[in-house]
């Protein structure tokens, strides 16, 4: 072994100004100190950066760079600091003994050791505090070590992917035994540069030469990769490892910190693994999370994490809410693919802790708290009501099942007392993958009396949306069906398996089945049930549609969920008399919280267009139903089928009250097409989105009303919520299309659409930079930007004008597509049309979409023909510079009736450009 000192590094490295390159004893360390002083800026903290195994400090060049250059450019506009940072932070970013540029002593060193040598460094540099320490893979664990052996000094901790705790019941991850195998181990780590290779090669996108070249300068030779080589052997893979107690006093440490902390994290790491998040959020469940969804292990290269470090120590460290401190991001027209971080949002585990939740850790509202499962008590208490109808199945695998009230009480209980016997504990996530029915209304209820999160994503989002969505939230608990079992086992999807099917011993272990639901109900007959949760406990996480980019799980506290259910009883004037027909899967579960009771009618809730109009007429006699939700998608083929109805049929929906058409705004005639079905009910369309599923609501005469308005858009009526709660308000779009003007009522800008209400979702779940676009220039209180583009009229309306993602950003301004849309849509033989932007930012030009109507023949995608070109350009307000034809619009997975603009525009810009014609 040869032994080398410290040295500096070279001074062309790319993004590390030699500057920052000092030498103490046997220690390299990158340091913005000096640079502070000859500025005359003093540090109000410093953060203690700690790479790990095979990098060095050179990982954190960006940090160094970014934080200097902010203070500098701060201290030259009199303090007033960029991004809501409060003051100037040194960094000081090590490189480990045996690493990096720092000295090959010669000595084997164990975890324990390296956190001694950490803090001999600290205090050979009198490093007294305030210290945030921060670190990345086997660095975070070092750094972690630090923090716990020195609270007198710590004001924070941030961790990139790393792990504090290795389960004995759970193999290390398979990457980590490939390179601990003998016969593997010296020659992938020291012998050759295999072990670095790989680890380079994570990088999403693959790393510049002159970057990569930068990570192997300190590891040309093998001696040079001793350090390595001894950082592989010391992880922890056993019980007895040297180092396992050292590793166990960390963990238990950390969960003892009382101090912000952030986590960011690569979804693609196929070493620290999500399991290792769940983990550092059950010991820090106050920690801030963001989870970058197409980042890997490398995060500090795969994403632009600097500016979120920056803005969580000037929030949560400096101790001032991003609010307070004046954070004012500026707007992303286009997400960034290294930042994923754009306002343009549609919209930690779990933390009940209060500085979990958000950007601006604002409570909720102070109401009368009335739990969510409250109206399932009330009507099963009642001796006349406990044998009525509560829950009906009309699908074709529920059978035309009946539940009474009094049976699912019993069945909640039972299960809620079972899950808890089996080892589900308040703040546990559960997945329930169940068709809607009676078993899955069941399992939620159970799930939120004990304070189980209920973890819900539709089959809607397909294969690979699911297990995305299942990876994210890291559920600790799986219920499932045998589809969804199996789907579990081929996709590696987390948590403890719960079938809800019976299942034989070979499909159950082939399955990895830890207990069947029916056992579990039996463990829990006749058990007291555990404590309930409270009102800001979290409740339940559901997820978007996809539609706008991949789904995000949306957060409620048991607070807020409650609040929906009053929202919807008041102003649709729910009563027990009432009954529910639930074809929409996100209200199918609600009946019991309204106290009233719920069909779901014959169809695959996750394929809302195989729902027929005599499903729903069938659902409104089994329960002499009142009121029907029903989806956009649903409604279309429900008016498609009903020249089947018998007048039977037609009797019963004669007898519907309410009418909800909800998951997109509908038109007049597609509204009235369904109500000439109930002709006795009062027709609806709410506005709303998975943060908000209530807004705003418009029936068909307040329609028909706003049809003579010289507005564009799609009208969805006044806000439901008393505005002393919340309301709407609309930021103004500036000329580049991004919603900068500050949030207003004032009627007839043209801008994104922000809500407030007691009934918004807490926050996103591991997404706090989507959280704080989400929350960019609200005023005070609970606020959402929903990335949604439209404007307010004189009477207090909102029309809604398409996404702010799709905002065209013509030569003239920004130009909203709905409002274009509209007009074509009216040429005979014209279906549906959508107007989408081709060419750079700024002067894009403006390209009609055309589905012609069913029937109208073969329709080959390109061109349109040249008497619906000229049909089009007549009608449109904004004439296109072209019009292109498809058989048929392609949409979102979920609602199956949101146009994707997005992949029109790339299609339209290929076809323009005589790219081979294909339809999108």
């Amino acid at each position: 072994m040869t032994l080398r000192p410290a040295s500096t590094v070279p001074p062309d490295l790319p993004g590390l100004e030699s500057r920052f390159s000092h030498v103490r004893g046997d220690w390299h360390y990158l340091d913005n100190g000096a640079e502070l002083s000859a500025h005359g800026i003093e540090p109000v903290g410093t953060v203690l950066a700690v790479h790990g195994n095979p990098t060095w400090s050179y990982l954190w060049r960006d940090l160094i760079e970014t934080v200097t250059e902010r203070a500098i450019e701060a201290s030259a506009a009199l303090g007033e600091y960029p991004d809501g940072v409060r003051g100037a932070w040194r960094v000081v970013a090590v490189d480990q003994l045996e690493m990096g540029l720092s000295a090959r002593t010669g000595r084997r060193r164990t975890l324990a050791d390296r956190v001694a040598d950490l803090s001999a460094f600290t205090a050979d540099l009198g490093l007294d505090g305030p210290v945030v320490t921060l670190g990345h893979d086997w660095g975070g664990v070092v750094s972690l070590g630090w923090a716990v052996d020195h609270p007198d000094r710590l004001a924070g901790v941030a961790l990139l992917n790393t792990a504090v705790h290795q389960p004995d019941d759970a193999a290390i991850p398979a990457p980590l035994r490939l390179a601990l195998a003998r016969g593997v181990h010296r020659w992938g780590t020291r012998t050759t540069r295999a072990f670095l290779e790989t680890t380079l090669g994570l990088a999403r996108p693959r790393l510049d030469r002159d970057v990569a070249d930068a990570y192997r300068l300190p590891y040309r030779a093998a001696d040079d990769r001793d350090g390595i080589e001894q950082f592989v052997a010391d992880i922890p893979a056993a019980p007895d490892h040297v180092s396992r107690p050292e590793l166990d006093r960390i963990a238990d440490g950390v969960a003892a910190l009382d101090v912000p902390a952030l986590l960011l994290w690569g979804a693609h790491d196929p070493v620290f693994s999500d399991r290792y998040l769940d983990d550092l959020l059950r010991r820090l469940p106050h920690a801030r999370v963001h989870r970058f969804e197409d980042a890997g292990h490398l995060i500090a290269e795969d994403v632009d994490y600097a500016p979120a470090v920056l803005r969580w120590l000037g929030s949560a460290v400096s101790g001032d809410d991003a609010r307070a401190d004046g954070v004012r991001s500026e707007p992303v027209r286009s997400e960034d693919p290294r930042a994923e971080v754009s306002p343009e949002v549609e919209g930690p585990p779990g933390p009940v802790n209060a500085s979990a939740r958000g950007s601006s850790d604002r409570a909720a509202p102070e109401t009368t708290f009335r739990p969510i499962w409250a109206g399932l008590d009330e009507r099963a208490a009642d001796p006349v009501s406990r044998t009525d109808q509560a829950v009906l199945d009309l699908t074709a695998t529920g059978a035309g099942r009946v539940v009474s009230w009094g049976a699912l009480d019993r069945q909640v209980r039972r299960l809620a007392a079972g899950l808890h016997e089996i080892g589900v504990r308040r703040g546990d996530r559960v997945s329930l993958l169940v068709r809607p029915g009676p078993t899955l209304t069941a399992l939620v209820y159970a799930c939120l009396r004990i304070g189980a999160v209920v973890v819900v994503a539709d089959a809607g989002l397909g294969l690979r949306g699911l297990t995305r969505a299942q990876r994210g939230a890291w559920p600790q608990y799986l219920i499932g069906q045998t589809t969804a079992l199996a789907a579990a086992r081929t996709a590696g999807w987390p948590g403890v398996r719960i079938a809800v099917d019976p299942l034989d011993p070979v499909r159950r272990r082939a399955l990895g089945v830890d207990h069947e639901l029916i056992d579990v109900a039996r463990a829990g007959e006749g058990l007291e049930l555990p404590p309930e949760p409270g009102p800001d406990d979290d409740a339940v996480v559901l997820f978007t549609s996809g539609s706008t980019g991949p789904a995000k799980g949306v957060l409620y506290t048991h607070r807020r969920l409650s609040a929906l259910r009053d929202v919807l009883a008041e102003h649709f004037a729910v009563g027990p008399d009432t009954g529910l027909v639930t074809g929409f899967a996100p209200f199918a579960l609600l009946g019991p919280a309204l106290g009233t009771r719920s069909v779901t009618p014959d169809m695959d809730v996750s394929a809302p267009r195989t729902l027929t109009a005599r499903a729903v007429a069938d659902a409104v006699k089994a329960t002499d139903a009142r009121m029907v939700f029903l989806s956009p998608a649903a409604i279309l083929h429900v008016v498609d089928t009903a020249d089947r109805l018998t007048a039977v049929d037609r009797d019963a929906l004669g007898r519907v009250e309410t009418f909800l058409s909800t998951g997109a705004p509908i038109g007049a005639a597609l509204l009235q097409a369904a109500q000439s079905l109930m002709p006795a009910a009062e027709a609806h369309t709410p506005y709303g989105m998975t943060e908000c599923l209530l807004v705003t609501d418009i029936t068909l005469d307040g329609i028909r009303d706003a049809a003579g308005a010289p507005d564009t858009g799609v009208c969805v009526g006044r806000p439901i919520v008393d505005p002393a709660d919340g309301g709407v308000l609309i930021s103004a779009l500036d000329d580049d299309g991004a919603a900068t003007g500050p949030p207003s009522a004032d009627p007839g800008a043209l801008g994104e659409v922000l809500v407030s209400a007691p009934h918004l979702k807490e926050r996103y779940d591991r997404r706090w930079l989507t959280d704080v676009a989400a929350e960019r220039d609200t005023p005070p209180g609970h606020w959402h930007r929903t990335g949604d583009v439209g404007h307010l009229d004189d009477a207090g309306r909102l029309w809604i004008e398409g996404r702010l993602a799709h905002v065209l950003t013509t030569s003239a301004g920004p130009l909203a597509p709905v409002g274009p849309e509209q007009s074509i849509e009216r040429v005979d033989g014209v279906r549906r049309a959508a107007v989408v932007g081709v060419g750079p930012a700024g002067v894009q030009q403006a390209v009609a979409v055309v589905e012609p109507e069913r029937g109208s023949g073969r329709v080959r995608p390109g061109l349109a023909p040249e008497e619906l070109d000229a049909a089009v350009r007549e009608s449109s307000s904004v004439p296109p510079a072209a019009v292109l034809v498809v058989p048929e619009m392609p949409t979102d997975v979920r609602h199956n009736s949101k146009i994707d603009r997005a992949r029109l525009a790339d299609w339209a810009s290929g076809v323009l450009a005589g790219g081979r014609v294909t339809a999108p």
